[in-house]
């Protein structure tokens, strides 16, 4: 008579199964996440960037000459000051203050200071972002 034998654990054949089909879900999803992980840093810039503009705004309403004057420089702490910001306001962890340009501030009264700002990448970042009516915030790769 034969004896009945249990099997107990999985063939070899069916762990390295289990390990091929983990390495290819490991394969796509790492990418996908990098992608998520630039797309939270980015987030960072386009918080600062609206603050800036919210500034421009408001230093607009008080001073539309001066306000229409800082179009098209980067910003520094100096150029920033005008705009109520102090030295380290406008420095995060992955963007500073001289990422940041006031793109431009159109002078027409209807349109009330409305800056665009232009963002360029930050530390291990690529691309460029950029704030402004039309299409809100837009990241560029």
């Amino acid at each position: 008579m034969r004896k009945k034998t249990e099997r107990r654990g999985f063939t070899l054949i069916e762990l390295m199964v289990v390990i091929l089909i983990v390495g290819i879900l490991a394969a796509v999803a790492v990418p996908i996440l990098r992608g998520k992980i630039d797309q939270a840093k980015w987030s960072e810039a386009a918080a600062t960037a609206g603050a800036i503009r919210t500034s421009v705004r408001a230093y607009y309403a008080e001073n539309p000459t001066a306000a229409v004057a800082l179009a098209g420089t980067p910003l520094t702490d100096a150029t920033a000051a005008p705009l109520g910001f102090k030295s380290g306001d406008l420095t995060g962890k992955y963007f500073d203050v001289t990422k940041f340009t006031i793109a431009t501030i159109p002078a027409m009264a209807t349109n009330g200071g409305r800056a665009a700002i232009t963002v360029t990448a930050g530390t291990g970042l690529t691309g460029t972002g950029r704030l402004d009516d039309a299409a809100g915030w837009v990241y560029t790769p």
